[in-house]
């Protein structure tokens, strides 16, 4: 969509040229952005969201997000409705122009996937930084996109960051699959819905159980989204 790519391009600019000022101020810019995006696939293709579950959020500490990833949408939409938060990239990716360069001044989590060992290290080294600074981590233990009908099985590298950290898990669900398809630049009409569900407590917990904890509520409110 050609209006999505002029925002981007936009927004990204403004990021940059924003580099001189407070993290929060180019944090407002990137979420300006999402919420453009996102706009635009309402008023273009019909693609609307409903979120269940934003009581169970608390603003004033960080946490880290467990999350199925059926899309791009579900990167753009927690910025509009999660607070301040950093996510894991591809290093790659940060090498992209305009865009890449943008989410490099974000404080993202850059990690190189062909290097697990490295990569869990980053993520509980930086993630925690990220915490005590109040921002929420956000963790796709999935590893990739999976198609609207399947769940993956999760990786332990969010439940790790937990127990090391002591900070709460936030499990969420969501659909974003059957109207915004993985790799595709088609959208369809319709309302994607979102599942937050309680905090997962990581205090004395190992990550094995926190993490199975996490996925058997996505699972099961996947269901409940899916019937």
């Amino acid at each position: 969509m050609a209006a999505s790519i002029i925002a981007t391009f936009v927004f990204g600019t403004l990021v940059l040229l924003g580099i001189i000022f407070p993290f929060n101020i180019r944090y407002r810019i990137g979420k300006g952005w999402a919420e453009t995006v996102l706009k635009l696939a309402e008023i273009f293709c019909g693609v609307r969201y409903e979120v269940e579950g934003l009581e169970h959020i608390n603003i004033n500490s960080g946490a880290i997000v467990l999350s199925n990833h059926q899309s791009a949408w579900e990167t753009l939409a927690f910025r509009c409705f999660l607070p301040p938060q950093t996510s894991l990239f591809k290093q790659s990716l940060l090498w992209i122009p305009i865009w890449g360069w943008a989410m490099a001044t974000l404080k993202p989590i850059a990690i190189d996937r062909d290097s697990k060992h490295s990569a869990l290290r980053k993520l509980i080294s930086r993630g925690t930084e990220a915490l005590k600074e109040g921002l929420w981590v956000i963790v796709f233990p999935e590893g990739t996109r999976m198609s609207a009908d399947k769940l993956g099985d999760f990786s332990a590298g969010g439940a790790m960051l937990a127990q090391k950290s002591g900070y709460p898990v936030v499990p969420i669900a969501h659909n974003a699959g059957l109207f915004w398809p993985r790799y595709s630049f088609i959208k369809y009409p319709g309302t994607i819905k979102v599942k937050i569900g309680p905090y997962v407590e990581s205090k004395g917990r190992k990550a094995a159980d926190i993490n199975k904890e996490a996925e058997d509520w996505v699972k099961n409110a996947m269901q409940e989204i899916n019937p």
